[in-house]
């Protein structure tokens, strides 16, 4: 039997404090960079939440200083050029981010770009001059608040500029130092955001697993966190529980790493165009696509590329969400593809039509989707599979 693994890079990744309570560690670790914060959080909710209360105690009492700036819906490019114009003249020692994937990535703009004070239209990939990026960078420490997104782990801040495009801002440089991952901020998370950002996470690791570049690594870590997620994120929608935070704080702290690593899918793909032209949010566009999307690509493998490896992959899932071992692979892959509908009714996510996309627009959202993630999916689905995919959650 042969074991060589075939060869795979490995980017720079966040040190890592995960746990109930880890957000009482942030005040020592923010300190070890000096005394002059920047908070980027969202819009309320961890600001008016008895953790926000506790936090900025506790930074009073390491003689901490800080500004804050919220964030409101997702970052375009004029806010945080309006954001890094207007607190340039401040010397923060660091940034620090709080909040759902909007504030992260708002979080890590503002810091990369605090110190060089260009646009950063300079930087964004697909739209501009896409100039490197050459920093410095001002050290920033993520604190997700939500599980989805998993940006505590990228190197990517998407910014949108609604009704014209969504792109990435992205750089190792760019990596936080710290992420800081306390599944007891999730209790505040509404049902419908859990099941929104949970379906993120969830396909985020199935996309990656089964990237054209995926590796061992990357797998093992998908492999856990799908199985977190099928544990608890059906339990997380109906009820708190402290085990299904933690559950699903790990799988999108994995699903970061993964996407980071790996890649992503069609799904992805299509969230792009969708999240620029209509204001819907990108963990609902994941959620009711998923499904859909995996049932298109298991089929379009089977008939086109039977031998392709993510095959196999998808109906592991499928066996393991089973918990049948001799489940064969078409009914293993179906196994999985009926449990992502299921989800959809049981988490109720909405569907596009709900925010205005129709027929008419389907063909535009296609057309733009061809960059990026979907570079990875592990087969070329055509103009009419994408379609299929979109018509389907109409």
């Amino acid at each position: 039997m042969n074991n060589d693994f075939a060869p795979f890079a490995i980017a720079r990744l966040p040190r890592i404090e995960f746990g109930s309570g880890a957000l009482d560690k942030l005040s020592d670790i923010a300190a070890g960079y000096g005394r002059h914060l920047l908070l980027v959080t969202g819009a309320r909710s961890f600001v008016e939440s008895e953790a926000g209360a506790r936090l900025f105690a506790d930074l009073r009492a390491h003689h901490l200083s800080w500004e804050q700036v919220s964030v409101a819906g997702e970052p375009s490019p004029a806010f945080i050029d309006a954001t890094v114009a207007a607190l340039q003249a401040s010397r923060f020692d660091a940034v620090v981010g709080i909040g759902g994937g909007s504030a992260l990535d708002a979080a890590k703009a503002i810091a990369g770009l605090l110190r060089p004070g260009n646009p950063v239209m300079d930087h964004l990939e697909g739209v501009g001059p896409e100039l490197p990026y050459r920093g410095p960078t001002t050290p920033f420490i993520a604190v997700p608040s939500t599980a989805g997104t998993g940006s505590e782990a990228t190197k990517n801040a998407v910014l949108s500029a609604p009704g014209g495009f969504k792109k990435s801002f992205r750089d190792d440089r760019l990596v936080a130092e710290w992420a800081i991952v306390d599944p007891d901020l999730l209790a505040s998370c509404p049902p419908a955001l859990i099941a929104a950002d949970g379906l993120d996470a969830f396909t985020q690791l199935l996309e990656s697993f089964v990237s054209t570049r995926a590796n061992p690594m990357t797998d093992a870590l998908a492999r856990s966190g799908m199985m977190a997620a099928r544990e608890a994120l059906p339990v997380l929608h109906r009820q708190q529980s402290a085990a299904a935070r933690s559950q699903m704080a790990y799988a999108s702290l994995m699903s970061g790493i993964c996407l980071a690593q790996a890649g992503l899918g069609a799904v992805h793909g299509l969230a792009s165009p969708i999240g620029a032209f209509f204001p819907i949010p990108h963990g609902v566009v994941c959620g009711t696509l998923v499904a859909s999307a995996t049932a298109c690509n298991v089929a379009a493998l089977e008939a086109r590329d039977p031998g392709n490896p993510a095959l196999p992959k998808y109906a592991e899932i499928g066996r393991r969400f089973a918990m049948q071992k001799g489940l064969n692979g078409p009914e293993a892959r179906r196994f999985l593809v009926d449990t992502l509908r299921r989800w959809e009714v049981q988490l109720d996510l909405p569907r596009l039509s709900a925010y205005g996309i129709g027929e008419d627009d389907l063909a535009r959202i296609v057309a733009a989707s061809r960059g990026g993630s979907m570079k990875t999916n592990p087969i070329a689905l055509s103009d009419a599979e994408l379609t299929h995919i979109l018509a389907s959650r109409l």
